[in-house]
């Protein structure tokens, strides 16, 4: 399976039960992703742990007492069809409420920064 699509899966799942925190299997493409969305504030925070000696990767869920930080998270690039925009294709998502994040060579990045960095790449997911 997807190790990125398992993650969000898991944070959308997490967030509306209204979990306090998830642990997912460590990649270090997730643990990049994570750190992404934490950066942007969309989690809190995020750690590398190891549990029954395994490397996971620990995300702190963000909400305002019963209503979640994340409203929706949606895959765009899936293993069966890769999107990618270039630089000049790339939008802001949700007029600056959410954030599309890219795979780019520059590293993972949201649509501010790689329009800033002015560089194109894989379209993972959006968030809002």
């Amino acid at each position: 399976m997807y190790p990125v699509a398992n993650m969000l899966n898991g944070i959308k799942t997490a967030n509306r039960a209204l979990r306090d925190s998830i642990i997912v299997p460590h990649s270090n493409h997730c643990y990049a992703v994570a750190e992404k969305l934490s950066a942007a504030g969309f989690v809190g925070s995020v750690s590398k742990k190891v549990r029954r000696g395994r490397p996971v990767i620990e995300i702190t869920l963000k909400s305002d007492g019963r209503t979640p930080k994340i409203n929706d998270i949606t895959l765009i690039s899936k293993p069966s069809r890769r999107m990618y925009n270039g630089t000049h294709d790339i939008k802001s998502y949700m007029n600056g409420r959410g954030a599309f994040i890219y795979s780019t060579p520059k590293g993972i990045l949201t649509d501010k920064e790689a329009r800033k960095e002015n560089v194109g790449g894989e379209v993972l997911f959006s968030i809002w």
